[in-house]
């Protein structure tokens, strides 16, 4: 089957298919299906009975995962909608008894990225939007810009950026407004601050704005649990970030999991509810793409994998 260039090329799929470990017969979830790459691997991988449930709130790169994954029939169902709700889904498909598998790709996509109207990328200009869903009605980049306070925005760009010159970078947005574009507020930023050798100045920006638009940090602390009730004994999570602050919350969410008693030292007593360790931490660092991975595709670069396996009671 051709891949068509609209296609998001999936990042460190053999390290996917090395911790989630597809077989026939089991059911995974690709919680952020996007145009289907990372889909695509784990049924070939789970043939000839494995079946996959995908959901992504991105319209456009659902309609693409459509078509990429209709020679698998039945295998695959397609939905659009949040992972924030991903219980529901489960019990819609039947599958509240648990899964074998799930997935968190929590990149942007070529797709969002490579189109100007979707308002991600400061190296195409358009409009100031950025929601991975265009059809909600949540508040869009241009909305944050133009209307938070100086100091809030500040906040924000540190918290969800980590951008020193957070501050510097508020006031000249302040003092530029109205703004409307992608590239009218890049070259704003780029006017006082610069990026690392390699990075344009006003990537931690449109990184934070990016993550406070589609709430992301908050979404993804609301998935994890879900992911991890729905996995069978055995089952395994595996999730991408691509970023630090996506990668912290995982890996403390992940040892948590892993720890088991939480309770102080003798002699104090022990009254830990998870008194045993639940999970199992596949590799105790995350891991990264391979220098040729990220020569084929370079938004591979930040990508790292962390993975847990769900422990069955008697080996807990």
């Amino acid at each position: 089957m051709a891949v068509r260039s609209e296609y998001h090329v999936p990042v460190m799929v053999d390290t996917v298919l090395t911790f989630l470990a597809p077989k026939p017969g089991g059911r995974y979830v690709d919680a952020t299906v996007g145009t289907g790459g990372h889909a695509e691997a784990i049924l070939r991988a789970s043939a000839p009975s494995g079946q996959l449930l995908g959901l992504d709130v991105d319209s456009q790169a659902l309609a693409l995962a459509r078509q990429r994954l209709a020679p698998f029939g039945a295998r695959v169902r397609l939905v659009h909608g949040s992972y924030v709700h991903l219980s529901d889904y489960l019990r819609a498909q039947g599958w509240a008894d648990g899964v074998d598998g799930v997935l968190l790709d929590l990149g942007v996509s070529s797709l969002q990225l490579d189109r100007a109207e979707r308002g991600f990328s400061f190296r195409h200009d358009g409009p100031l939007d950025m929601r991975f869903d265009p059809e909600s009605e949540g508040p869009t980049a241009a909305d944050l810009v133009n209307t938070l306070p100086e100091a809030e925005l500040a906040d924000l760009i540190w918290r969800y950026g980590e951008e020193r010159r957070a501050r510097a970078i508020a006031r000249a947005i302040v003092r530029h407004r109205p703004i409307h574009t992608t590239g009218e507020l890049a070259q704003i930023i780029a006017r006082v601050t610069r990026g690392p050798r390699g990075r344009h100045p006003a990537t931690r920006t449109f990184q934070a704005l990016r993550i406070a638009v589609n709430q992301e940090l908050r979404n993804l602390e609301q998935v994890l649990p879900q992911a991890w009730q729905a996995l069978r004994p055995g089952g395994r999570l595996v999730v991408i970030a691509f970023h630090s602050l996506e990668d912290r919350l995982v890996k403390h969410t992940f040892r948590a999991w892993a720890k088991g008693c939480s309770c102080p030292p003798p002699p104090a007593p022990c009254d830990c509810a998870h008194a045993r360790p639940k999970a199992r931490v596949l590799k105790p660092f995350p891991a990264w793409p391979t220098e040729d991975e990220v020569a084929r595709n370079p938004r591979a670069r930040s990508a790292r994998v962390r993975a847990i396996e769900k422990l069955a009671e008697e080996d807990a």
